[in-house]
């Protein structure tokens, strides 16, 4: 199965890359050597130092209203009988009070296996290099710790803050760095899951025509309760937009 996705997935990609003859929509791909989300691998069944997925998807934005919509995949091993993750959103960019403001929602949805499908409503603020973004559970589900599909615990109002800084230090080579909270809602946490900070330390070089390579270090705390799923790695991608 997580072949056949695989191969869905690249097809899918190509195959759609020359459609894209309008500058409203862009599409991208990109190849990495694991993917964290929030800190936490997303294959544990293979959890490794190098544990390569394939990741694209493609976005639409109105003109010049600031509403736009979006959608991204990645390659996944964490639930089962599911092997790919289908993230779909939209949202609204203005600018205020010289912050360039970005509110949408977004649903995490895995169709092998839905109880791990997630929705959440996000905002976020942008001011020189820094960006704060908020991202708060809607949906009962979430990712597979709590939901009507799971048991009678509820994942909604499980809350993630998130702190990025991206600046250019040099020609075409970015310094990023980012730490996050994850926050539990009650019903998680009265299983025993334990709140927990992720980071991400690194950087991008771009070659140009939407060519870029990324690096960083990537982790999370509470390795005691979450295993080497949280451990610390450097995780590489090399990713193109069209």
């Amino acid at each position: 199965m997580y072949r056949v996705a695989l191969k869905s997935l690249m097809f899918a990609l190509c195959a759609a890359a020359p459609a894209l003859v309008s500058a409203q929509l862009s599409a991208n791909v990109a190849l990495t050597t694991n993917y964290k989300f929030r800190g936490q691998d997303q294959d544990v069944h293979r959890i490794k130092a190098v544990n390569p997925a394939i990741q694209g998807g493609f976005d639409y934005s109105f003109g010049d209203s600031g509403f736009y919509i979006g959608n991204w995949n990645s390659s996944v091993d964490w639930l089962s009988g599911n092997s790919v993750e289908i993230d779909l959103y939209g949202g609204y960019k203005f600018k205020a009070a010289e912050v360039d403001w970005d509110v949408g929602a977004l649903t995490y949805v895995y169709p092998g296996n839905s109880s791990g499908n997630t929705t959440e409503l996000y905002g976020a603020g942008t001011v020189g290099p820094i960006t704060v973004k908020y991202s708060h559970t809607v949906s009962k589900d979430y990712f597979g710790w709590a939901g009507a599909k799971t048991s009678d615990h509820k994942g909604r109002n499980t809350g993630y803050l998130n702190v990025a800084f991206a600046h250019e230090v040099a020609p075409q080579t970015t310094l990023k760095a980012s730490v996050g909270y994850t926050r539990f809602a009650s019903d998680i946490g009265d299983l025993g899951v334990p709140d927990y900070f992720d980071y991400s330390v690194g950087g991008a070089y771009d070659f140009g025509s939407g060519l870029a390579l990324n690096a960083a270090i990537v982790g999370a705390n509470k390795k005691g309760y979450f295993g080497d799923a949280n451990k610390a790695r450097l995780i590489v991608a090399l990713a193109k937009t069209f």
